[in-house]
């Protein structure tokens, strides 16, 4: 017992992150399509209120989030908070896992490319995974938008205006129809623009907070010290997730407005929609505070999505861990 202990490694920041050569992979996104499939039935509705609400006339667009969903309820019942769950939770399974190998490869090699620089390691850990969050949301853009601008248009069903749709696949056939292919596509741009820098943001201000939270707690890079326990290490990365996902909300709301209402919205007769255009309109419906429109929502839901995602993408970190 003694000799194990002496030979136990010391804890230091980086020994919360478990690298990406020592998951089994199958495990891995196995394991993350049930759980990340559970969470996402837990939150699906606040997604469902913050996008209505982004995307109503002026009679919605002004009530909070709690009295949409009292509406939603009233109207639709609970189906109605659950629009378009069926066709995300299938759709997300590739897509997931697209970016999730994407971000973990990233993150080694951004790790593995600075270690003879000369700064701290929690400075590294931080870039890191900033640079891994820019590039895996650029990789998986490309499979995501198509799904975004399906769900979404599913989310809003019963809204005044809006087309009506009978499934995912009456979704699809409808938007190739009136707009082809690049129809799937609409948004692709500002998609980029919102959520390369909401990853970037998300992931670097993870990374910050957890050395920070770390280092009240005494940890350190170089300190010999024992290890955290399991209940320390889930409610630090718990509060951490947190934290970076009201920043990011903060930092991107306005520019998910823009690209929510650009996605969903059909005006035909003005013209495909653009994203001048689209903020044009938003700013006379709305004045500036239009560009955070669903912001309580939207904040809630990044936050406690921030939370549950990053416990649970670490629980199935340290599920998959390979076998010594």
């Amino acid at each position: 017992m003694a000799a194990e202990q002496e030979a136990a490694p010391e804890m230091g920041l980086s020994q919360t992150n478990i690298n990406w050569d020592r998951l089994d992979k199958t495990k891995f996104h196995l394991t993350g399509a049930v759980l990340f499939s559970a969470v996402s039935a837990i939150l699906h509705p606040i997604s469902v209120v913050k996008t209505r609400i982004q995307v109503a006339g002026a009679e919605l667009a002004h009530m909070n989030g709690l009295a949409v969903c009292k509406h939603i309820l009233k109207i639709d019942g609970a189906s109605g908070l659950y629009r378009g769950f069926g066709t995300l939770v299938v759709g997300s399974i590739p897509g997931r896992v697209l970016f999730l190998t994407s971000l973990e490869v990233s993150k080694d090699s951004v790790r593995k490319s600075t270690e003879n620089f000369k700064i701290p390691e929690a400075t590294r850990v931080a870039i890191a995974n900033g640079a891994a969050g820019l590039i895996s949301s650029l990789i998986s853009e490309g499979y995501f938008v198509p799904l975004d601008v399906v769900c979404q248009r599913l989310m809003v069903q019963g809204l005044p205006g809006v087309t009506k749709y009978n499934g995912a696949m009456d979704v699809v056939a409808k938007i190739l129809k009136t707009e082809g292919i690049r129809g799937l596509y609409r948004g692709f741009g500002m998609s980029v623009i919102t959520y390369s820098p909401q990853s970037a943001v998300w992931w670097g201000a993870y990374s910050s907070a957890q050395h920070r939270i770390w280092r009240s707690l005494g940890y350190g890079d170089n300190i010999e010290k024992r290890s955290p326990q399991q209940w320390q290490m889930i409610l630090v990365q718990a509060t951490s997730g947190t934290l970076a996902g009201a920043a990011s909300a903060v930092v991107t709301t306005p520019l998910d407005t823009v690209k929510t209402r650009l996605q969903v919205m059909d005006n035909h007769r003005e013209g495909r929609p653009t994203i001048i255009k689209t903020a044009n309109q938003l700013l006379k419906e709305d004045g500036w505070k239009g560009f955070y429109r669903g912001f309580g929502p939207r904040m809630l839901n990044m936050s406690l999505w921030g939370t549950s995602m990053i416990v649970t993408y670490e629980i199935i970190k340290r599920l998959s861990v390979k076998d010594p």
